[in-house]
């Protein structure tokens, strides 16, 4: 680490369970965080903010000026640019030691599997259930540990999935159905501050992740009421039934 760095991230360094090992190791890797939205907006400044190594971005979508309330790295001046070339100039000029890619597509059959074996850990902050499954799947075959954050109203839930262990259970033994219109902030309306939540959330599981440093549960869902100001946890089970991590382990 050069002078610069040192003193950028001075106060990480100061922890003494994270120090300069931790620093070194989270700069050496690579995040994929899928939809640049109101949780990628948060999850991605704060691991650009950390100093990840390299960030990448996938969305294929423009920001509108509904999504300013709660996309909070944009600007009215954005409008109309996409979501991920957008947040990647924003990243670069908060950080530019921070390696940021940005893609501008859906994730789907052909470049999921290739997006995910090049990282390190993924961040779902996708807010449709095709795409969920498919992100899952690809992080399943691949051993590579999922974040998955969601919010809807004034609820948010937040779990990881250590893929890069023997753990079971997975995601589609928590959601085995569950339609897009269910995760549809158009149709269900969203509090702001608690899609910022989960984005912290979800960042904060990714550098220790990537740090190796803290603990981090497999299959611990987390439950936040926005409204009420409270916490509820659980732990997963596989599901006997789950077509996927169940029919594997028969």
């Amino acid at each position: 680490m050069n002078e610069s760095q040192l003193n950028r991230y001075s106060r990480q360094l100061l922890l003494p369970n994270f120090d300069i090992e931790g620093q070194l190791n989270l700069s050496s890797k690579r995040a994929l965080i899928v939809g640049v939205g109101g949780l990628g907006n948060i999850a991605a400044t704060y691991l650009a903010g950390a100093g990840v190594g390299t960030l990448t971005l996938l969305d294929d979508d423009c920001i509108e000026e509904s999504n300013l309330p709660r996309q909070v790295l944009f600007n009215e001046s954005n409008v109309g640019e996409s979501k991920a070339k957008a947040a990647k100039d924003l990243l670069n000029a908060k950080a530019s030691d921070v390696t940021i890619n940005a893609v501008e597509s859906k994730l789907n059959e052909h470049n999921a599997e290739a997006l995910v074996s090049e990282v390190d850990v993924v961040l779902d902050c996708t807010d449709n259930f095709k795409t969920r499954k498919l992100l899952h799947r690809a992080c399943y075959k691949a051993k590579v540990p999922l974040v998955s954050g969601a919010a809807i109203r004034w609820e948010g839930q937040l779990i990881t999935f250590r893929y890069d262990t023997d753990a079971s259970p997975c995601y589609e033994c928590l959601y085995p159905e569950l339609s897009d219109q269910a995760l549809s902030c158009n149709e269900n309306g969203i509090m702001g501050p608690v899609v910022g939540a989960m984005g912290v959330m979800q960042s904060l599981d990714a550098v220790k992740l990537l740090s190796g440093k803290g603990e981090v549960a497999h299959g611990r869902l987390k439950i936040f009421d926005g409204f009420a100001g409270s916490w509820r946890e659980m732990t997963l089970t596989q599901d006997p039934e789950c077509a996927l991590c169940a029919l594997e382990k028969s």
